[in-house]
């Protein structure tokens, strides 16, 4: 059996999944529906990069998601993946929506519907240059979450990505007055993101609010396939589970480095990581050396 993880947003690029694209006509049909169901012209984001927009968080969580179901699509009769040979899912922020789609527990038309709410709702949560995020290299959350107790740091862990990497959210005052603080405090490096906004921390609290009301009209379908939620980083095939993981998965920490060791207790021990990039592969491998991990973003990947 195998897990399939797919990424999150900071993993697209131009071009993400065209080869998929030239090659399958289910990697074609797929960008034809979900482009009709959400209105917008994804080709052009994200193989020519129209005016940057890729980069922009209303189109960048669309776009890794088509790339991501276009690839998966393309590999699903490749190598055989179905009910009977994927055991769980799991997906970075927005690849949470990835796997519920490309596990059949909601369908292509609600999750790519819900997904344009969410990233219009996460892209227009605070005012522009209000608030951000930052990347924290050489220490495990238990240790961040110290020196913000310690020295009373208005900042929120957003993303416990492995142990020597975690992400921070707040007011781009407090990530930027900060910055020594950490690095005196043992910090490798202190990275500011090119974030809109403080992602996975209270000031997602309204949009959250409003998503959550919206994942209640969803209608998600029972199988075999469990999912770990980023939220309690818990294994579930109980969709009353996983609709309350999801409706409170916004404005809270994504569990990364726990999600993996859960995978690591049920004794999984392939993973295929499947979308633009190679980013959670390497954060798996941080995280542990029990996995045969094999990404797959581009035609050359599953040769």
């Amino acid at each position: 059996m195998t897990a399939i993880v797919f990424p999150g947003q900071g993993s697209q690029f131009i071009g993400m999944s065209k080869d998929f694209f030239d090659n399958f006509e289910i990697a074609r049909l797929t960008f034809e529906e979900i482009e009709d169901y959400v209105q917008i012209d994804l080709k052009s984001i994200i193989f020519d990069g129209k005016e940057d927009l890729i980069n922009i968080t209303k189109f960048t969580q669309l776009s890794i998601f088509t790339a991501s179901l276009v690839i998966f699509r393309s590999l699903q009769n490749e190598m055989n993946l179905n009910e009977d040979t994927i055991n769980v899912v799991l997906g970075h922020s927005l690849g949470e929506y990835t796997a519920l789609a490309c596990s059949n527990k909601l369908n292509l038309k609600d999750c790519s519907l819900i997904l344009k709410k969410r990233g219009e709702l996460m892209n227009n949560a605070v005012k522009p240059n209000k608030s951000g995020m930052a990347a924290l290299i050489g220490k495990d959350s238990n240790y961040i979450q110290q020196i913000i107790e310690q020295n009373n740091i208005n900042l929120e862990i957003a993303n416990d990505n492995s142990p020597i990497q975690v992400v921070v959210s707040g007011d781009i005052e407090d990530i930027k007055k900060n910055k020594e603080i950490f690095l005196q405090n043992e910090i490798k490096k202190y990275v500011l993101l090119n974030v809109s906004s403080a992602f996975h921390s209270k000031y997602m609290n309204e949009a959250q609010n409003i998503l959550s009301k919206e994942i209640d009209n969803l209608n998600f379908k029972s199988n075999n396939i469990s999912l770990i939620s980023n939220f309690t980083a818990q294994i579930s095939n109980s969709n009353n589970e996983i609709i309350s993981s999801l409706k409170n998965q916004m404005a809270n920490t994504v569990r990364w480095t726990e999600s993996i060791k859960k995978l690591e207790e049920i004794g999984e021990t392939n993973i295929i990581e499947i979308g633009p990039n190679k980013v959670l592969s390497g954060l798996i491998k941080r995280i542990s050396n029990k996995f045969d991990i094999k990404s797959i973003n581009t035609i050359l990947d599953i040769k």
